[in-house]
């Protein structure tokens, strides 16, 4: 076993025979009272308190290391450049302080590490402690061996870092200057840099290790041979820092021309308005905008960035540049995003989870600040409580780090709405956040478990296809897509027809944006509002608007007229789409229903009686309309039919949906007050052709364990039917509608 590998496992299991003060880099690894980590490699944010991630770390390179079938030296060296290169990471908050103030970079931990060496060679008076041993047989003169490991540590990982875009692969020529020096033959350097990579990327994953080898072998046959593999064009290192984005779906090269012909067009309006001369082509485009980044490391940048799209990262990078148009001049080399990355995570039940309140507001933020803007240096808040900052570090001159800084006020807020989550006031919270930032409530009523909804929305595709019967036209909405079930079963039953989906959230179309490009699919998404369809569609070209398991959230979620819960919203989102109908064509409603005859009383008796409380809690907080209820001396809720099925619904779905489902009113209208409220609103040219009840698959068998359902004499008795379908066609003066019936169910 490696020595250190045994000092490791001698510090954990609690041998004081072994002190982490004698070993340098160890007392610095478990020393560290802040834990420095990429908080990409982590599955959540408790690990930093309850373990040592960086020590991790070092243990599983030195693993890896410790297997490898590998001479003498080439171990002794490669064990050396191991246990120091993650030193940067380390040591107490009084030493990292010492540590800068004596210049060391620990932003840029290759870099500080190489520095924290350094250090120790020269305190050690470069005797042999400075190496593991001495050994005779090693190719290296001692006095260059000290040389040969600072060089390794400081260029450790940026073969990987120049894989995913992070790195040019300028940053690896210190290497170079081994075999210029005479330290090391070209074969040796390849000899040391092959496994040294493999120990670091191995253990991150050994399947990403298996991923990259090939490229990892062709990059140091370059650096062997004392060339290079040219310049990254600015698409290409885009390209490799989007590598996961792509993986989960993003369209790259569709979404890079978008960026490049807006900025285009913002720097030739920009031009135009400051009076400048007509600039050289391209000389303004998108790769000269950011070229004092071409050899600049942007450190962090995926971890932080990684869920925001291409166009929000690209004005990211803008900005950092804009606020140092100079860099290279400058002397900047380094472009961290640390802060941010840090700023961008917490804890969700015991998960790491991307903080969904900051990235939609920092989306807004960036949405609000067109490409013109950021091009010309106008760049403006667009609210108090946000702002991007570029800064230097007084001690790292050649260093700068970009984040978004949130006012005090919005951080305790955003903690607040943390706190709130599982409580009761969530919706006030969220309330707060939207006001302060003036974001829409409609468009963000899920900011968490958006993929657990998509995902049940997916699971729901037999009860939707019913719908497929009725749908008519060359061109379909599905309004609310949710995870594209209705606009997968179109596509594959109806070929001859074109599915919209219409969505105002902005995580829905960005998840089905994705889905798409990694499908391959041919119908379509766009962001836009179901009460406004003709500013995205023309009126009198679309054959079928579906709307499933939507008005319900409309009508709850929109303010109409100054009020939620408004049945005019339903009105107002069924003429929008009836506006859009070519003559023949077809509304598909899929909603809940309140039963009839609404005076009915039934009784709800709870298998456990703590869970009349849910009652209780429920009937306080929820805001559609008054829950009436009476408990009997024997625990039984006594309620109006209507009224206990409302809380049933949210009661199915449990305590983890409960803090959206309570702002929810799933029944609204009876079967007999909808069709009448759908002659009402769309009139004469309305014929409805199709209206149906049913009990939706799955609340009785997910309540059967937890109550039993009677008449007011106590006797069981079936739920009541929850849901409907009414489909409504606009008349053809052209032809019957009876005929349009007939020929649709042919």
């Amino acid at each position: 076993m490696l020595r250190a590998l045994s000092a490791i496992s001698a510090y954990r299991h609690g041998d004081e025979s072994v002190s982490e003060k004698d070993i340098p880099w160890l007392h610095y690894l478990v020393s560290a009272e802040e834990r420095v980590v990429n908080l990409e490699r982590i599955q959540s944010l408790q690990e930093l308190a309850n373990a040592n991630p960086v020590l991790d770390y070092v243990e599983r390179t030195l693993e890896v290391l410790d297997g490898l079938k590998l001479s003498f030296w080439v171990r002794e060296i490669l064990e050396e450049v191991l246990v120091w290169s993650e030193t940067a990471k380390g040591g107490t908050l009084r030493q990292r302080l010492q540590w800068q103030k004596a210049g060391i970079n620990l932003f840029v931990h290759n870099i500080g590490s190489a520095q924290i060496y350094d250090t120790f060679v020269q305190a050690e008076g470069m005797d042999q402690r400075a190496v593991t041993t001495t050994a005779a047989s090693a190719p290296v003169p001692f006095q260059g061996r000290t040389s040969v490991i600072h060089t390794l540590i400081e260029t450790h990982g940026l073969i990987g870092q120049y894989i995913r875009g992070e790195v040019p692969f300028q940053g690896n020529l210190p290497l170079l200057q081994l075999v210029h020096q005479g330290l090391l033959a070209p074969g040796e350097l390849a000899s040391l840099l092959m496994p040294l990579n493999q120990c670091i990327i191995t253990a991150v994953s050994p399947q990403l290790w298996e991923e990259v080898r090939s490229e990892v072998e062709d990059l140091i046959g370059y650096i062997a041979d004392g060339a290079g593999p040219g310049r990254l064009t600015l698409e290409d290192r885009l390209r490799r820092l989007r590598a996961g984005s792509i993986r989960r779906g993003e369209n790259f090269d569709d979404g890079y021309k978008q960026v490049e012909q807006s900025v285009s067009t913002a720097a030739a309006a920009g031009a135009r308005v400051d009076g400048s001369a007509p600039s050289a082509p391209h000389s303004r485009d998108l790769e000269t905008l950011l070229r004092p980044l071409e050899d600049a490391t942007l450190w962090y940048v995926e971890s932080a960035l990684q869920d925001f799209t291409l166009e929000e990262v690209v004005k990211v990078l803008l900005l950092a540049v804009k606020e140092e148009p100079s860099a290279q001049a400058r002397g900047v080399n380094h472009i961290s995003f640390e802060r941010l990355m840090n700023a961008m995570y917490y804890d969700y039940r015991g998960m790491k989870k991307i903080n969904v309140y900051k990235k939609r507001i920092i989306e807004k933020y960036l949405r609000e600040l067109s490409f013109e803007d950021i091009v010309t240096g106008r760049s403006r808040r667009s609210n108090q409580h946000l702002a991007h900052r570029v800064e230097r570090s007084g001690s790292l001159a050649d260093t700068v780090f970009f984040t978004f800084e949130f006012s005090a006020a919005a951080e305790k807020l955003i903690e607040f709405c943390v706190e709130a989550e599982k409580s009761p006031l969530y919706e006030k919270a969220v309330l707060l956040l939207f006001d302060l930032f003036e974001l829409r409530r409609d468009a963000y009523d899920r900011f968490h478990n958006e993929e657990d909804y998509l995902a049940d929305m997916n699971a729901t595709a037999d009860y939707k296809s019913i719908m497929l019967d009725y749908i008519t036209g060359e061109r379909v909405i599905d309004i609310g897509p949710g995870g594209g079930v209705m606009l997968d079963l179109i596509e594959q039953h109806l070929p001859d027809t074109k599915p919209i989906g219409i969505d105002i959230s902005a995580n829905v179309i960005e998840a089905l944006q994705r889905k798409k490009q990694l499908g391959n699919h041919r119908w379509e998404v766009q962001r836009g509002d179901a009460l406004n369809l003709k500013d995205y569609v023309e009126p009198g070209s679309i054959g079928t608007v579906i709307f499933s398991s939507i008005l319900h959230e409309l009508y709850s979620y929109i303010e109409w007229n100054g009020s939620k819960f408004n049945p005019d919203t339903v009105g107002a989102a069924l003429r929008s789409a009836f506006e859009v109908l070519a003559p023949g064509g077809r509304i598909i409603i899929r909603d809940g229903i309140m039963t009839e005859p609404d005076g009915l009383m039934r009784r709800i008796r709870f298998l456990d009686g703590e869970d009349r409380e849910w009652l209780r809690r429920y009937a306080k907080d929820f805001a559609g309309r008054p829950i009436r209820y009476e408990l009997t001396n024997d625990g039984e809720a006594i309620m109006p039919v209507n009224d206990a099925m409302e809380f049933l619904y949210t009661y199915t779905w449990g305590e983890e949906a409960y803090v959206h489902e309570v702002q929810e009113q799933f029944g609204y209208f009876t079967p007999s007050e909808y069709e009448s409220f759908i002659r009402q609103t769309l009139g004469e040219e309305a014929q409805i052709i199709e209206t149906r009840h049913f009990l939706q698959e799955g609340y009785t068998e997910a309540l059967a364990g937890k109550v039993v359902f009677t008449d007011e004499q106590g006797s069981e008795v079936p739920l009541p039917d929850s849901t409907c379908l009414i489909v409504i066609e606009k008349k053809d003066s052209g032809r019957r509608a009876a005929d349009v019936t007939g020929a649709s169910q042919s």
